[in-house]
């Protein structure tokens, strides 16, 4: 197919993957025009084979861990090779739920881009977690040579995820609805719920990602998080995922898992198991049975 949407995900958002791709087929009147691929790390030998080794992110060097929150990101630049370089793709992060019609950004002009996404705001460089991509001219795109460049410290994490390798003049820019971080509006086309810590389906579980680094900013934070992770464990003592301020969206979430649920596209089961991994909130079913229908 010429069009497809790309979902990043690992076992830990697995479920939030699901949703994510009911979500774009649910809220589109062209669903039969597109497809979605869901990438799960688990099935690219290459991110396993690099589990506990070095690798350069933001000038410094650190782990790489597979059952980081984020492992998916590398991810990202795989969608131009899967469609053999050919064909609009979108690529998004397992946080990001459809509230409107993919398809417009799918079937938008690019003006020559090859690349279209949003600004990061208060940081440098570009959002990455939703691309627009014309395939056919991202050929340079090869994830698993790159994504090795980063252990011979030949590529910086930071600078590949952020775009700032690639030519400012092939990228254009989104609206920010269509990246929308933690906002959730009538003007809203794809809801990111980027702030880890308040994601809807992880309240009160233990915390199992990596908080960023502050030590080019101030350097004894930075000591301090390397001695703890040293110590005690990469996310000893970081505390528990806390419930999201926008209650709104909480219940878009859970009213699209209701969906997702009733059609058999989740299985109860399915939501059982990922309770019981730490990857699911241990309420979830409750959640869900108070929630309420999602308008049609």
């Amino acid at each position: 197919m010429d069009y497809c949407v790309f979902i990043q995900t690992n076992p830990k958002q697995w479920l939030g993957a699901l949703v994510a791709g009911y979500s774009l087929k649910r809220n589109s009147a062209h669903d039969d025009q597109f497809a979605i691929r869901i990438m799960n790390t688990a099935d690219y030998p290459f991110l396993q084979a690099r589990e506990g080794q070095l690798f350069l992110r933001g000038g410094q060097k650190r782990p790489w861990l597979n059952d980081d929150l984020q492992s998916f990101t590398p991810l990202r630049f795989m969608p131009p090779e899967l469609m053999a370089y050919t064909g609009r793709a979108v690529v998004v992060d397992p946080d990001v739920f459809a509230a409107g019609d993919i398809w417009e950004l799918l079937s938008r002009e690019m003006g020559g881009k090859a690349i279209m996404c949003r600004a990061r705001p208060g940081h440098k460089g570009l959002a990455s977690s939703v691309m627009l991509l014309d395939c056919a001219r991202l050929t340079h795109w090869r994830c698993e040579e790159q994504f090795n460049e980063l252990f011979a410290f030949k590529r910086d994490y930071v600078d590949w995820v952020t775009l700032k390798l690639e030519q400012p003049e092939t990228i254009g820019r989104l609206e920010d609805e269509w990246n929308d971080f933690d906002r959730l509006t009538a003007n809203t086309r794809l809801l990111h719920t980027t702030k880890r810590l308040t994601q809807p389906w992880k309240t009160g579980l233990p915390i199992d990602f990596r908080p960023a680094d502050k030590f080019r900013w101030f350097p004894p934070k930075g000591w301090l998080q390397r001695a703890r992770r040293n110590l005690f464990g990469e996310y000893a003592f970081l505390g528990n995922y806390k419930p999201h301020p926008d209650p709104n969206q909480e219940r878009f979430f859970f009213g699209l898992l209701r969906e997702c649920v009733e059609k058999g596209i989740v299985t109860e089961e399915l939501v059982r198991a990922e309770m019981q991994q730490n990857h699911v909130r241990h309420d979830a079913l409750q959640v869900l049975e108070r929630t309420a229908p999602l308008p049609t």
